[in-house]
């Protein structure tokens, strides 16, 4: 076994770990704090929360939501301006992905010179980052407890991977209470996003004894939790757990990376600002049917962490139960199985297998990917055909 790190923050977990926030950035020594969220999640009244616990710490705050999903890299500069502006000195994100992976680049950007696509790439970061404090209301994207964090380029229409342990949060807060205000749908597609995370950080060329056990455990959560917490916003059980798997999820894939599925869905997610965890949903079985032969060990346990009977069945049929449970998964939440229906053109698809080989995630793929295996599978999944 060869050297490796693993890293995560402080995590609060628990209904009403958001009561927690005012208290943890006092402890990290914050007097001014800047909030980031999004209009969807101001609705919802979390936000409004929060900004009670802080007052009851006597914090100031400066909220800013001027975001929009996929959040782009002019959203991060004007609240880069406005966080300078503001005279603030610590970093709250409120939301999902989107709103905390926006969080998190203003906060790099606070305290090291130049723009946000100066940074794209691995370990560019030079200066240590404002006090920042996350909480995910998704169960979702895992950014909370991870080095990474996601802005669109909109000039070249990509988006670009940021990786650094400067990114990871000081403090993750995950109160499962935040998942009973998201719908059916979006809670499908977050939901499939965490599975996403488990399955790529599990396979993953990076992956190690500690990322494999949160990889495992958060597939068994999700085979059992998904389906209910996505047929009822009040199942409390299904939250917790989804809240739970999205947890051990990003832990996972924050130390082990990911792969092919990240590497194509922030092609399509650039180029067509589509949602994140709806494109990965699709993508998913397709890249699995890729990456199968690679790695079939690991496959078969996927099975068995989905609970499916691999008794007396060769190693390469018990590893197929994998994707079999993937898709009957998908198909029970009513998750298309074609990129036709996010409108894409066959004449995109060159443009994003170029760039797809050069992702940071496709580094990490059990299976060696070149563009025109990209484009297979791009023309597969718009074709619907598995």
């Amino acid at each position: 076994m060869g050297i490796f790190k693993f890293m995560t923050p402080e995590i609060i977990f628990g209904t009403n770990a958001l009561s927690q926030i005012g208290e943890s950035l006092l402890r990290l020594g914050a007097k001014k704090v800047f909030v980031v969220s999004d209009k969807g999640v101001l609705n919802s009244g979390w936000v409004e929360l929060a900004v009670r616990y802080l007052k009851e710490c006597k914090l100031d705050y400066c909220l800013w939501t001027e975001l929009t999903p996929n959040p782009k890299d002019y959203e991060v500069e004007k609240g880069v301006r406005t966080y300078m502006e503001s005279g603030c000195n610590s970093v709250v994100g409120i939301g999902g992905g989107s709103a905390i992976d926006a969080a998190k680049s203003v906060a790099l950007l606070a305290t090291n010179s130049g723009t946000i696509q100066q940074y794209e790439g691995v370990d560019l970061v030079t200066r240590p980052l404002p006090p920042m404090v996350m909480v995910p209301t998704t169960a979702g994207s895992g950014s909370e407890v991870s080095q990474f964090s996601i802005i669109r380029n909109s000039k070249h229409k990509v988006k670009m991977t940021i990786i650094s342990k400067s990114l990871i949060p000081d403090i993750a807060i995950i109160d499962p209470q935040t998942l009973m205000t998201k719908d059916a749908r979006l809670t499908a597609h977050t939901g499939m996003d965490v599975l996403s995370h488990a399955i790529e950080s599990y396979i993953s060329l990076a992956a190690t004894p500690m990322t494999e056990g949160y990889s495992l455990q958060a597939i068994r959560l999700i085979a059992n939790y998904l389906r209910p917490s996505v047929a009822s916003q009040h199942n409390r059980e299904a939250k917790e757990a989804m809240a739970m798997a999205s947890l051990q999820a990003g832990i996972a894939f924050s130390n082990s990376i990911l792969g092919a599925v990240h590497a194509m869905s922030h092609q399509l997610g650039g180029l067509l600002d589509l949602p994140h965890g709806e494109v990965n949903s699709i993508l998913l079985p397709y890249v699995l049917e890729y990456n199968l032969i690679s790695c079939p060990e690991k496959f078969k346990n996927i099975s068995e962490a989905f609970g499916e009977n691999v008794d007396g069945l060769s190693l390469t049929a018990a590893a197929r139960k994998a994707i079999g449970a993937v898709k009957e998964l998908a198909g029970d939440l009513g998750i298309s199985d074609s990129l036709s229906s996010l409108n894409l053109k066959e004449e995109q698809i060159d443009f994003m297998s170029h760039n797809a080989v050069h992702d940071a995630c496709m580094t990490t793929n059990p299976r060696d990917m070149k563009a025109a295996d990209v484009k297979m599978l791009f023309r597969l999944a718009l074709g619907s055909a598995f």
